[in-house]
């Protein structure tokens, strides 16, 4: 068979269990993302993109103190030599290593637009400049002195290093994030002061405690301020088991306006809040007014962060105003923290305060012996070449007379003076201006210091001590440069406890107003001011009608009673207002399409209700069991829910679509806070009565007063004697009244 014939797909094909193709490729992939995309590395604290976006801008010179370059060249230059994926991500990576509210030490510095705190995007690639700040000096000192790995790119024709060598501490000084398959990951970033501190603590005392390190490293340091209110126990605990939660609050203050009038000013916002957003969001909850007592919202930023918040009146206790915008908006956020990371870039592993430091010490330590055994090997490499010039100044005449003379010249003098090849080649390529006296004696100078040089590595490589002693040295270094004697290096986030302040009743701060609550026959609602006539003609949308219409007040809550047997609680204050057709309910609460309002009333403490089915079941329920917390609302009625009715008489009067009407005593129904309820009147089991037949509508009556209901041109009809009606729960009833409504509704 020759080369050139096709094989068949057949016979190329092994059978396997599908759960299982899929299992080994889902977990392949799951692997990759992880250690190729989501997680960082627990030694330099990068992702592979940052690390390739680092390297790229260091192998296209972009130091500190150089020029500007493109961004678009950088990042063509990531994409098309190390990180072959979409240019907008490597783009926006990049860009947000140089934000300075998204990175506690920014390891980009940017020229042009790169973002902002209100959440704009930064300008294109071609706009924008950038080249490496100073902290990714720090990280990648060593990467020309074999201190780390390297290993081929994706196309295999140029080399990346494994990991940044790392001097800089970049893990717990600027954080990470990242969600990977199955796990995800959440580092704050923190005081490289404080983290460098507590690294010399721990090498000082390997077995020192979390508890000790969490004193030391006070809690994180965002970028943007703001206050950590968290007990120190909270906190020495979320360091000790890696995860936890930071409450972060925004920093503000009152400013005096005189005449007792006074404003909040808030100048730091929680980390990685949009200025943008938090506004939106505060000016929404006054337009709803959900805060009554926030009376405007403006933003007065300009470089630093300004926004004013107006009171309602003076005599709201600023303390109470800003704990009540702390429960609802993102004034204060929590800062889930999980320090899942690859610890040796392999395994991923929730890690204590404790491990990320010995793990970045670790590594700082084996980047120390790899640079030493580099330094030796270039050390005996120029001791040799020293070596051979000596010998050469020695016998210069005799190495002169050869070059002039011998035809193979390298060859006498390997033989004539055992020398090494590089010895022989290192003379012959020597310039003659270096053949003066005084190259003699600063030759035999440099090879003094080499060999006490030498001596002095060797001596570190056989002390660990003394390792130890010169990381510690190079953090200091780091230290000064970027620690708090820099004004960059300051703290910015301040830690305290929660102040306790009385929570404020915010239905006491409500202005109290006569509203008219309209509800259309499609489910759109509104408020409108005062007590309208509730016959009174409005205008409604296209193929839209009246439906419900009630009195209420601008601090009442609205329940809103649906046939899937649901109470749904609605602050009468936040209805949309009359001027317009309103909006959907259903958008207000969790309503599903099939079931439709019954009743909406004005909740009121004390009272209580009888709920029933179509089925001719219910009971009794106390308002305070009726009440609402969220917009799924409350399930109190097992079954298609009939009608909803206050409890105003001593006797329930029932009325079927069979036209069967029964009185009976309302003590004889159990009061419940939920269930399907007991059985109001009988249907469907024989004496004539039919089973399709249903509840139609239920009433309460004082017994010595009758009952009522309308007749036509406006009269009233009054049945004084129910005698005949009365009758046990659960009994069919008889006819009803002569003259009674055809619909079976008693009014």
């Amino acid at each position: 068979m020759s080369d050139d014939t096709p094989i068949e797909p057949e016979e190329n094909t092994v059978p396997e269990p599908l759960s299982r193709a899929i299992g080994d490729r889902y977990l392949t992939y799951a692997l990759s993302t992880i250690m190729n995309r989501a997680l960082p590395d627990a030694r330099d604290g990068l992702k592979p993109v940052h690390r390739r976006i680092l390297f790229a801008m260091r192998e296209l010179r972009l130091s500190p103190n150089g020029a500007f370059r493109k961004s678009a060249k950088i990042t063509g230059d990531v994409m098309g030599n190390y990180h072959p994926h979409g240019d907008a991500a490597i783009y926006d990576a990049m860009a947000r290593l140089a934000q300075d509210f998204a990175m506690r030490y920014p390891l980009v510095d940017g020229q042009g637009n790169f973002g902002n705190i209100d959440g704009d995007n930064p300008a294109a690639a071609r706009y924008t400049e950038a080249r490496l700040a100073g902290t990714s000096e720090s990280l990648m000192d060593g990467l020309a002195e074999d201190a780390v790995d390297f290993r081929p790119n994706y196309d295999g024709t140029l080399t990346e290093p494994v990991v940044l060598p790392s001097a800089f501490p970049n893990l717990l000084a600027n954080g990470a994030s990242g969600i990977a398959v199955g796990m995800a990951t959440n580092v704050p970033p923190h005081n490289l002061h404080e983290v460098i501190d507590a690294c010399l603590h721990l090498i000082k005392t390997p077995d020192a405690r979390d508890d000790t390190l969490a004193g030391i490293i006070q809690g994180p340091d965002f970028p943007t301020g703001g206050v950590i209110v968290e007990s120190r126990e909270t906190i020495a605990e979320n360091y000790r088991t890696g995860r936890g939660a930071f409450r972060v609050r925004a920093r503000w203050s009152v400013e005096d306006l005189g005449r007792g009038q006074w404003q909040v000013v808030v100048t730091e916002i929680p980390y990685q809040v949009q200025k943008s957003k938090l506004i939106e969001r505060l000016a929404e909850l006054i337009q709803t007014k959900k805060i009554p007592i926030l009376a405007d919202v403006r933003d007065e930023s300009a470089e630093d962060i300004r926004i004013v918040l107006d009171p309602k009146t003076r005599s709201v206790d600023p303390e109470q105003m800003m704990a009540a915008l702390f429960r609802v908006s993102d004034l204060e956020l929590r800062f889930n923290m999980n320090m899942n990371v690859l610890i040796d870039g392999r395994v991923p592993k929730v890690c204590s305060l404790k491990e990320v430091l010995r793990a970045f010490l670790d590594h700082r330590r084996e980047v120390l012996l790899r640079r030493t055994n580099y330094r030796l090997d270039k050390i005996a490499a120029r001791l040799e070449v020293l070596e051979g010039y000596l010998i050469a100044y020695l016998n210069l005449d005799r190495v002169i007379e050869i070059i002039r003379y011998e035809d193979d010249p390298k060859a006498v003098m390997i033989a004539e003076f055992k020398l090494s090849d590089v010895q022989v080649e290192a003379i012959l390529n020597m310039r003659l201006r270096a053949l003066r006296k005084l190259e003699e004696i600063e030759l035999r100078t440099e090879r003094d210091n080499l060999l006490a040089e030498r001596e002095e590595l060797q001596a570190m490589l056989a002390d660990e001590a003394q390792q130890w002693s010169r990381i510690s040295d190079q953090l200091k270094e780091v230290r000064n440069l970027f620690g708090k004697s820099s004004e960059e290096g300051k703290r910015r986030t301040d830690i305290a406890e929660a102040p306790d302040v009385a929570p404020i009743d915010m239905d006491a701060m409500i202005e109290r107003e006569p509203l008219t609550v309209i509800l259309s026959k499609m489910g759109w609602i509104r408020a409108m001011k005062g007590h309208q006539a509730l016959d009174a003609e409005l205008k409604f949308k296209d193929g839209d009608g009246p439906g419900l219409a009630l009195h209420a007040e601008t601090t009442d809550k609205l329940m809103v009673f649906a046939s899937n047997g649901r109470f749904y609680t609605l602050p009468a204050n936040n209805l949309p207002g009359g001027r317009g057709m309103g909006e959907p309910l259903r958008l207000m609460i969790d309503l599903p399409n099939e079931a439709e309002v019954i009743a909406v009333f004005p909740w009121r403490e004390g009272e209580k209700y009888l709920v029933a089915s179509k089925a001719g079941d219910g009971f009794i329920v106390a308002a305070g069991d009726i009440l609402a917390q969220t917009k799924s609302g409350k399930q109190v009625l097992n079954g298609e829910a009939l009608l909803c009715r206050p409890v105003t008489g001593d006797h329930i009067v029932l009325v079927g679509s069979n036209r069967y009407m029964l009185v009976f005593p309302a003590s004889d129904l159990p009061e419940m806070s939920r269930g399907k309820g007991v059985r109001l009147q009988k249907f469907g089991s024989g004496g004539g009565l039919v089973a399709a037949d249903t509840l139609t509508d239920a009433t309460f009556v004082t017994l010595s007063e009758g009952l009522s209901w309308p007749m036509g041109g406006g009269k009233t009809r009054t049945e004084r004697d129910l005698g005949e009606w009365l009758g046990k729960r659960a009994s069919a009833g008889r006819a009803v009244p002569h003259g009674f409504p055809s619909n079976n509704k008693f009014g």
